[in-house]
């Protein structure tokens, strides 16, 4: 495909998922299945164009006037295309978008969209939310509205940092910042695809997995568990539950257990893959008596509770577009759910760690003060105590000081990660 056709694809796509309001793999999906002459790297452009407009979404627009002249600015200013370029490539026949008119050509003209209008790159009810939390929202924004690296975990249990690193070098792997069992490699340039790790030999053979380094650290907030019974909640398909299967180096439980049996399904090939032995998977299909059998017996228990995701627009910025305040208020009553059935497993003396991928306030420190109102036997204790721990960590200083209610908060502005919120809970004896 050429350049003109490419765009002309992405602005289809875009146009289908402002209509429908699903998924933008979903939408790239049905293009596919009628687009059989796309090939890899024409995918990978189209696909990379469209998620990039959406993380400036708000700003484009309202440069640009429409979308296809807030494409044209994506491509120039996101993409760092000469104007001449952007011109030709519309006007390409047959398969072009189509000719811009003079008023879309003066606006390439125009100094680029600045960080003082970056505030339209979020829905407009969450700019509260998001100002409650962050003291400079505006660089939050900038931030989260950048490609995101690809960040992976060193699987201790097959491997360690160093051969790991060697491995991945020619992938231009870096020491992650904070953890010493982390790599990170640069997020891919505007055309350019990033590489396929799932396929790399290093991850075939459990040496590493993709994991952002706030998810890494989310993990080590439960502290020194080797040997101890674990209960991963909300353990989906077991990103967490693998770091925390390495953190306890194979001696323990761990039991994985997830509302829908169908999010556990990728955690049997991940856990043989990663070398993990102390694994206990427990379905809902098989009824509610393993799981009950764990009652008040935990020495942590990790939940990383259903989200709005806000922590991850950068990765996936179709979903801020999506979210609704409906939507919002409704996993609030999940995780108020969440947290009070995984207390029960908590064993006297034990740990909660409630874990969100969200920025806002609403589904973290509120909710564990809504919870402990409740549960007055659980109190606040330090994640970056446990952290430090593990001895797995470096440079927490620079960690933002915990929030209120020992909220210890994580972000793309402020550490170069996901953005995550993490509560360390104890049960009193």
């Amino acid at each position: 495909m050429r350049d003109g056709g490419r765009i002309a694809a992405a602005i289809e796509i875009l146009d289908d998922f402002e209509t429908r309001r699903v998924p933008l793999k979903v939408c790239i999906a049905d293009w596919s299945r009628g687009a059989r002459y796309a090939g890899a790297k024409d995918r990978a452009f189209i696909s990379g164009l469209a998620l990039d407009f959406l993380r400036r979404k708000g700003s484009l627009l309202a440069a640009g006037g429409n979308l296809r002249g807030a494409v044209a600015l994506a491509l120039h200013h996101m993409w760092d295309w000469p104007k001449e370029r952007i011109i030709e490539a519309y006007a390409e026949e047959p398969h072009g978008p189509g000719a811009l008119s003079n008023a879309r050509k003066a606006v390439l003209e125009e100094p680029p969209f600045s960080l003082e209008t970056n505030f339209r790159d979020v829905p407009d009810f969450t700019r509260e939310l998001l100002e409650r939390v962050m003291p400079d929202l505006s660089a939050e924004i900038a931030a989260a509205s950048q490609r995101a690296p690809i960040d992976l975990r060193v699987n201790t249990l097959k491997s360690d940092t160093d051969r790991a690193l060697k491995a991945l070098s020619p992938e231009k792997a870096v020491l992650s910042a904070r953890t010493f069992t982390g790599l990170r490699i640069p997020a891919p340039s505007a055309e350019s695809r990033g590489p396929a790790i799932d396929i790399h030999p290093a991850f075939q053979k459990g040496w590493v997995e993709v994991q952002d380094e706030g998810s890494q650290l989310a993990a080590l907030a439960a502290g020194s568990v080797e040997g101890a019974q674990v209960l991963d909640f909300c353990a989906g398909g077991g990103g967490k539950t693998l770091a925390l299967a390495a953190l306890m180096k194979n001696y323990g439980q761990i039991h994985a257990y997830d509302i829908e049996a169908r999010r556990l399904a990728p955690i049997f090939d991940r856990a043989r893959r990663a070398g993990v032995r102390n694994l206990q998977v427990i379905s809902p299909l098989e009824g509610e008596q393993k799981l009950t059998a764990l009652k008040g017996k935990m020495d942590v228990v990790f939940v990383d509770a259903p989200c709005s995701g806000s922590g991850t627009w950068r990765r996936k910025p179709d979903t801020k577009w999506r979210l609704s305040r409906p939507q919002l208020e409704k996993r609030m009553e999940e995780q108020d759910q969440v947290l009070t059935a995984a207390a029960e497993y908590v064993k006297p003396g034990g740990q909660l760690i409630y874990v969100t991928c969200s920025l806002f306030a609403e589904e973290n420190e509120d909710r564990i003060a809504a919870f402990w109102q409740q549960n007055q036997q659980f109190m606040v204790s330090s994640a970056r105590d446990a952290m430090i721990e593990t001895g797995l960590v470096n440079g927490l200083e620079t960690l933002p000081k915990s929030g209120i209610e020992g909220t210890l908060r994580l972000s793309p502005a402020t550490t170069g990660t996901d953005g995550f919120a993490i509560t360390r809970l104890t049960r009193t004896k």
